[in-house]
């Protein structure tokens, strides 16, 4: 993956960025924002160069001792202060409307890359792709932000040279080439000093992250570790990544310093160096003393304009870090979005599950985990699933589901819509409980009160008025007991009626009886059920049993005798 983000220029995905906003839906309202912000740098840039000679004539006129000229130029000031402060206002008002619109349209396209295709579990715990979350926001919130500034910024910077270059070449020819010189050596010494920047303040985001990410999972687990007395484990952790994050942050300071030295002492030196140059013209009566605070202002223009390297440099390098972390992000997405759907499309078939020389091999391949599984699963059949241990089976839910790691051969199964998973800890989203219930394509066509009837069959009527009804709020997955959510996930399923449902270990949540009655149910419904079984389960609830013993093998066991025998070896 590192080689695949690597092959792209921070630079050039930079530009796709960009790219991408103009081809977007919000494309014509930035193009038109970038066209109205381009005309204000450009009159603001030229208010600047007629604000430098009424500046001159203004401060003439003092050394003169010209009243009338001095109370002119005075009123001529404060209009063009006056048009300048609405230019600048304006311009302001439109950057941030670009930067919240940009902003917008590149955090849903990363949300919705990073929940297609399940991309959000395939990079997780990724390396080098970490807090994604972060990237997300925060990360977008700095990118959109600042590389809209210095996109301004350096236009800005451009039009002030084209500007202020033809000023200051009027006035001393030699104070132009001094400005130009001056700024290249001090661009130089910057890059110079400075190149260690960019990589310190990538880990400083990343170590920032990670600690926040730990007091998140304290606040998420917090009874549990209250429970299990994990306070000084959690402590020790949270103290060596804070440490890393302090001795980060002392190099940065360290480099900053240096870089400080530098870029103070090369501003304050732009100070003096045109009085320097155009004061003995001054005093050999060549020019007038206004032209004394033009030459300074022009040069100080011309030369911040050439010398943006040396002033925003840890500036840039604070956003480099984030456009390679958000480069990284992109691409590894990308990449893994496009390989889930290369799998889904070669790996769907209509109407039943088929295993062909599967295998699932434990993450360092040294063993198997199941090795050439060939098993086809038909529609209105009942699965018992067994193993001699629990990652046989989780590997086995885990390949249904499409996000195993570590597996060879095919898998043919229905598409998403077809096929549902209930597993060991049911997980209900947050919303309006009717919402969670009934799935959103069957619409108003369920009313209220039938879904009623089914929370009351399943004894749950009285537990939901009391929480505030179907059109309540909440969390819900915090606010029911492991059963309650259970029950509901098989509500919502009734409802849907999928071709196939994988149950995985339902007797953490409920009791073998009301199994029973789900199973029933479901088959009444024409559901295939496949049941990771926990424990001992009834045989008669099941047309047939898949054991996955010892060493990748398995066993297929007919235990309906209605049902044919399998067309797979009994042991493999």
């Amino acid at each position: 993956m590192a080689k695949k983000v690597s092959n792209q220029s921070t630079g050039n995905h930079l530009f796709k960025i960009i790219r991408q906003l103009i081809q977007s839906k919000q494309g014509p309202s930035a193009i038109r924002y970038g066209i109205f912000l381009i005309l204000l740098v450009i009159g603001f840039n030229g208010f600047n160069v007629f604000n430098s000679f009424v500046g001159r004539d203004f401060i003439s006129s003092i050394e003169q001792k010209n009243e009338t000229a001095f109370y002119q130029n005075a009123i001529l000031y404060g209009l063009v202060f006056l048009i300048s402060a609405g230019i600048g206002s304006i311009y302001r008002f439109i950057e941030e409307r670009l930067g919240i619109l940009w902003r917008e349209q590149l955090t849903w396209r990363l949300t919705e890359s990073y929940l297609s295709e399940k991309t959000y579990h395939t990079i997780l715990n990724q390396k080098g792709i970490e807090n994604p979350d972060q990237r997300i926001t925060d990360d977008v919130k700095a990118f959109t932000t600042t590389t809209l500034s210095f996109i301004l910024l350096f236009l800005g910077g451009l039009f002030s040279a084209i500007s202020f270059a033809g000023v200051l070449w009027t006035i001393n020819p030699l104070l132009f080439l001094v400005a130009i010189l001056y700024a290249s050596l001090g661009t130089l010494a910057t890059v110079y000093l400075g190149k260690e920047l960019i990589q310190i303040n990538y880990n400083q985001l990343d170590l920032e992250a990670n600690y926040r990410s730990d007091l998140l999972h304290i606040k998420q687990h917090a009874e549990s570790i209250a429970l299990t007395h994990r306070e000084l484990r959690m402590s020790v952790r949270l103290k060596s990544k804070l440490k890393k994050l302090v001795t980060n942050f002392k190099k940065l300071i360290s480099v900053n310093l240096r870089l400080s030295l530098f870029t103070n002492s090369y501003n304050y030196f732009i100070q003096i160096i045109p009085m320097v140059i155009i004061v003995p013209s001054y005093m050999k009566g060549e020019i007038e003393f206004g032209v004394i605070t033009q030459a300074g202002l022009a040069f100080t223009t011309l030369l911040n304009a050439f010398s943006l390297i040396v002033t925003q440099f840890q500036s840039i390098s604070s956003f480099t870090a984030v456009v390679k972390r958000l480069q990284t992000l992109d691409t590894a997405m990308v990449f893994s979005e496009q390989k889930m759907k290369e799998k889904s499309k070669s790996n769907y078939a209509s109407n039943e599950i088929r295993f062909e020389n599967f295998c699932i091999y434990a993450n360092d391949k040294s063993k198997f985990i199941i090795e050439d599984l060939n098993v086809t699963i038909h529609t209105k059949e009942r699965w018992l699933v067994t193993a001699t241990d629990e990652s046989s089976k989780l590997s086995f839910f885990r390949a249904l589901a499409g996000i195993a790691n570590q597996e060879e051969g095919k898998i043919y199964k229905p598409n998403r819509d077809q096929i549902y998973f209930l597993p060991e800890q049911p997980y209900l989203p947050p919303g309006r409980l009717r919402n969670v219930i009934v799935p959103a394509f069957l619409g108003n066509s369920v009313s209220d009160s039938q879904v009623m009837n089914e929370l009351k069959n399943h004894g749950l009527d009285t537990l939901v008025r009391r929480l505030g009804g179907l059109s309540a709020l909440k969390e819900w997955d915090d606010e029911l007991s492991l059963a309650e959510k259970f029950k509901i996930s098989t509500i919502r399923i009734q409802y849907a009626k999928p071709k196939f449902l994988v149950i995985d270990r339902p007797t953490s949540s409920v009791g073998k009886f009301e199994i029973s009655k789900f199973l029933k149910k479901f088959y009444n419904l024409g559901i295939t059920t496949i049941v990771l079984a926990k424990g001992e389960e009834t045989a008669l609830e099941y047309d047939y049993h898949l054991n996955l013993d010892h060493l990748g093998k398995w066993t297929v066991t007919t235990l309906n005798p209605f049902r044919k025998e399998r067309d797979v070896p009994v042991t493999k």
